[in-house]
């Protein structure tokens, strides 16, 4: 091995220093080769911003509209993107939409990966008893349809976000459970992970280190394609009026009032619906070229 005074000898003679990159790192570096990634990355980057700076990117209400401009096409003067069946700007509305959106999209993914990914790491280290009780009850989730499930859920709380929020929570959990217990028990059956347990380590550090840092590939690679379907079924949910209520900007309700002008105005129609393929695909697309980026020989 290089010491440390060898390594300024040579650096001192021009002599170029080979300096081993970190697996982190190895993957980045990985994922901005692959185009399609990148393309991904710069789109959810400025729908991102988007959301974050719409009072800032736009001057109008998103609420407030005009009986006298309703409808109006794309490239009107002082409306881009056209206006909806109330008056109110499309570029204004999609992009506070996208809070919305990208809110019930995110939040239940990151719960469900808490709580689910908590729950399935205590169940593939521990084994035994505990794993067949909490991958049981998992299985009596895993019966019903995601859809047909969240529907129910949403339903029976009542409409609302945060209805809307636990509801798809709770359809989260059980795939990420399952995928983060199978990733626990294969970890705990390699070499590194029994000499802890020689060594006297406690369970919690063994999963804190060991554990947890060597399952985060493919967890991570998981939970970024369930960023779309969740994106997909809260949009549903508020479609069939059970996740944000009007007057709020959310690109699903979006696609619910405007329906009835697919005829008149469809481009300005399928605008959300759009702002909804677009992210969707990028999430799936992304969570490719990121598992991709992770198998690094």
């Amino acid at each position: 091995m290089t010491t440390l005074v060898e390594s300024r000898k040579k650096s001192m003679r021009g002599i170029p220093i080979h300096v081993s990159r970190g697996y982190w790192s190895t993957v980045w570096r990985n994922l901005r080769r692959d185009p399609a990634s990148v393309v991904c990355m710069i789109v959810l980057a400025l729908i991102f911003a988007g959301a974050i700076f719409a009072p800032w990117l736009t001057a109008y209400d998103p609420a407030i509209g005009s009986i006298g401009t309703r409808l109006k096409p794309l490239g009107t003067e002082g409306h881009i993107l056209g206006t909806d069946e109330q008056g109110r700007d499309m570029l204004t509305r999609l992009l506070y939409g996208g809070r919305m959106s990208l809110l019930m999209g995110t939040a239940p993914v990151l719960m469900a990966l808490l709580i689910g990914g908590s729950l399935g790491t205590i169940a593939g280290y521990y084994g035994g008893r505990l794993n067949t009780v909490i991958m049981r009850t998992a299985d009596v989730l895993f019966a019903f349809p995601s859809v047909l499930l969240a529907v129910a859920i949403a339903g029976a709380l009542g409409a609302g976000v945060g209805n809307a929020l636990v509801a798809l929570t709770i359809v989260l959990i059980p795939p990420l459970l399952r995928v983060t217990e199978s990733a626990a028990t294969q970890v705990r059956a390699l070499a590194y992970v029994e000499a802890a347990q020689a060594s006297g380590a406690g369970s919690l550090t063994i999963i804190r280190v060991q554990v947890l840092g060597n399952m985060l590939g493919p967890v991570l690679v998981y939970s970024t394609s369930l960023l779309s379907v969740a994106i997909i079924m809260a949009a549903g949910l508020s479609f069939i009026g059970l996740g944000a209520k009007p007057p709020t900007a959310e690109w699903g309700l979006m696609l619910n009032t405007l329906r009835t002008a697919i005829y008149s105005q469809p481009v300005v129609t399928i605008l959300p619906g759009l702002c909804i393929f677009m992210v969707s695909l990028s999430f799936n697309m992304l969570s490719d070229g990121l598992r991709t980026a992770m198998d690094v020989s």
